[in-house]
């Protein structure tokens, strides 16, 4: 069954995946100076802002069903949470900015895509990965930094066959 916490998981990747190769395809574009580089540049960032609101709703859903759970660092997920509101918010306005020097550049074929346009993409790249990379990273620490994985031990009283010895030791 899909639960708002695997959700999330599931498509939190995409904001983070095409921010980063709309900036690597920028960054060419800007040494190659090629018109299809900064189409596919422009497209990355569109599709972003496509998918930031689904993973920021996903995310906050997983936190209303999660509820801070006592294996987690308090405030990591309000952390997360917060950084990942400002993200939305960012990449939303990067992802329409592209859309429209997307839509304005594949209506004039002929026409060199103007500084502008050009210097919205890349700092609109910059700025996606920017956001995207510290919520990412404030994601990351909810799991990783848990005070739960510096335990050596199981806490006491949980159910059998929660921990990984007792399903290693439940095929002998």
């Amino acid at each position: 069954m899909l639960s708002w916490p695997y959700a999330h998981l599931l498509i939190n990747h995409f904001p983070v995946v095409l921010s980063v190769s709309a900036l690597g395809v920028t960054i060419l574009a800007l040494l190659l100076g090629r018109r299809g580089l900064w189409l596919t540049a422009m497209g990355a960032l569109t599709a972003a802002g496509v998918f930031v609101y689904p993973v920021h709703l996903t995310g906050v859903k997983a936190d209303e069903t999660l509820r801070d759970p006592w294996f987690v660092h308090p405030g990591a997920i309000k952390s997360h949470e917060d950084a990942g509101t400002i993200a939305m918010y960012v990449i939303l306005v990067v992802g329409v900015f592209a859309a429209y020097s997307w839509w304005r550049s594949l209506k004039r074929p002929a026409d060199v895509i103007p500084g502008w346009m050009r210097a919205g993409v890349f700092v609109g790249s910059l700025a996606a990965v920017g956001v995207v990379a510290y919520t990412a990273y404030l994601g990351g620490r909810i799991i990783h930094e848990a005070p739960v994985l510096q335990m050596t031990h199981p806490p006491p009283g949980l159910p059998p066959d929660v921990t990984a010895r007792s399903r290693d030791s439940a095929g002998d």
